[in-house]
């Protein structure tokens, strides 16, 4: 049987804080947020690019986690509506941990910022499809890493696809 995942039916920094940093505007005009000290390292080199994401047809299905171990991987939506984010912390021995995976449903209004280390699936967006700008470093050639895990199925909280 597939294991389920109930989507977080919405995302905040608090919550989030484990995998990496929400991007979001400042509360104040004329204000500025910074992410820089997340993104960086050495030997890497800034590499940045948009994707476009075809819409994901509920229910979602998860089988496959990455995991960028040397740099931070940053996606901000171009014109997106909503888009599903799943994190999972690691183990002690690297592999991911499913038994602590989490979805987030995310206004296509904030980004999201994924911490070095943290697996995560690609990003699935639903109503329609999207588009992102990608930010990321890269030069570590061992700074790809992928798995595939058993399906997750993802599911509101009341357990309806």
């Amino acid at each position: 049987m597939m294991q389920s995942v109930a989507i977080q039916p919405s995302i905040s920094h608090d919550r989030f804080a484990a995998y990496g940093a929400i991007i979001d505007r400042p509360a104040q005009f004329g204000e500025r947020a910074f992410y820089s000290h997340w993104l960086g390292g050495e030997n890497l080199a800034a590499v940045f690019h948009v994707n476009n994401v075809p819409m994901t047809t509920m229910p979602a299905v998860v089988d496959r986690l990455e995991r960028h171990p040397h740099a931070a991987q940053c996606f901000v939506p171009l014109d997106v509506s909503r888009y599903l984010v799943t994190v999972a912390p690691s183990k002690a021995d690297g592999s991911p941990d499913l038994e602590q995976v989490e979805t987030f449903l995310v206004p296509g209004t904030v980004g999201v910022l994924y911490a070095p280390g943290i697996w995560h699936a690609g990003i699935s967006v639903i109503d329609r499809a999207g588009a992102f700008a990608v930010l990321m470093w890269r030069g570590a050639d061992d700074d790809d890493v992928f798995t595939d895990i058993s399906p997750l199925q993802l599911v509101t909280e009341e357990g309806q696809a």
